[in-house]
């Protein structure tokens, strides 16, 4: 006999129940768990089915039920199939999503160049402040786990650490119960030496997976921080002005738009400065020595969760400055519309 869906529901009724009061489940009090779908009957009916399959167990004939090793197996097994699969979902969503994001902004950046007649830039959204939201360890084989730890924004990061002593099931399932009662919610500079030596202690002969969960973690939040994308166009626009078209300027800006890293300067700075909104850099106010000759205005997007990036217009210091700060102010708002209807 196999648990249909009816079984299944009241098996994770009597765990509930009984992990919360330690006392035999009776079919009365399951009545009440299912919101009453059926009658007291029907349900001790599926407890005797559950009982003759090994799920639960009778402690005294006149009590009521409580979960067996087989059925808290069977418990553990379905929340790690449920996170796994919630994982799964999420991974292809955001897959997706960035997908799209990529495409508007690559747009939005041309569109961008071409209404101004400037140069233009936006970056991809990195996640400030990293927040962490859920790690699953898993065996792959005696010394093999797979760590999956999902941040802020849900990016998602799957890693194959190896492991010097053997993990059985209960001490992995406890292990990750630990990891996410101590960790979930914390960034990493939340995640100090304080909470780290509890967790060491709390994990016993398994001290060493914590660590190399906590490195992963460090891992994964700087590889968001480090994969930073950006999107230029319009940079041949600086030779529509006599001031910037010089062979000198003109090579120096045109290098500087297709350097991420010096492009990242400029990120950083702004990232720095974005509680104040729009920013106008105007000739040696520019963070970047190969825009001095320039104006550069900014300003932060913002789609939640942590997520930020920046925009970038840079022109001659004659610049229609009240063009481009309209301009600038309708595009976030138009990204903030766009990407909330999506979430809703």
């Amino acid at each position: 006999m196999e648990l249909d869906e009816r079984k299944v529901t009241i098996l994770k009724a009597i765990i509930k129940n009984y992990m919360e009061t330690g006392e035999p489940v009776g079919s009365r009090t399951i009545s009440k768990y299912v919101n009453s779908k059926w009658s007291s009957a029907t349900i001790r009916n599926e407890m005797s089915d559950l009982e003759e399959m090994g799920y639960i167990v009778q402690p005294h004939t006149s009590a009521g039920r409580i979960p067996s090793d087989k059925g808290y197996r069977f418990y553990v097994d379905q929340i790690l199939l449920e996170k796994d699969n919630e994982v799964t979902e999420i991974k292809e969503m955001m897959v997706q999503r960035m997908g799209r994001l990529e495409q508007v902004l690559k747009g939005l950046a041309k569109n961008l160049a071409s209404n101004t007649n400037y140069a233009a830039l936006i970056s991809g959204p990195q996640y400030h402040r990293n927040k962490l939201k859920f790690i699953q360890l898993s065996k792959v084989d005696t010394h093999k786990l797979l760590i999956v730890t999902v941040v802020e924004g849900n990016i998602i990061k799957n890693t194959m650490v190896t492991i010097q002593q053997e993990v059985t099931d209960d001490e992995l399932l406890n292990l990750n119960i630990l990891l996410n009662t101590n960790l979930n919610g914390l960034t990493i500079e939340e995640i100090n030496l304080g909470v780290i030596s509890r967790l060491k202690e709390q994990a016993g002969a398994h001290s060493q997976v914590v660590d190399l969960v906590l490195n992963e973690v460090a891992a994964v939040i700087k590889a968001d921080e480090d994969e930073l994308q950006i999107y230029t166009s319009g940079a041949t626009n600086i030779f529509k002005y006599p001031e910037l078209s010089d062979s000198g300027k003109a090579s120096r800006l045109l290098s500087t738009l297709e350097h991420t890293e010096t492009l990242q300067e400029l990120v950083d700075t702004v990232g720095a400065d974005s509680e104040t909104g729009i920013q106008v850099y105007i000739g040696d106010e520019s963070p970047v020595q190969a825009m001095k000759d320039c104006s550069v205005v900014t300003a932060t997007y913002e789609l939640g969760e942590g997520l930020k990036g920046t925009i970038g217009i840079i022109g001659p210091k004659r610049m229609d400055y009240e063009k481009v700060l309209k301009t600038l102010r309708n595009l976030i708002t138009q990204l903030d519309a766009t990407f909330k209807k999506e979430d809703g």
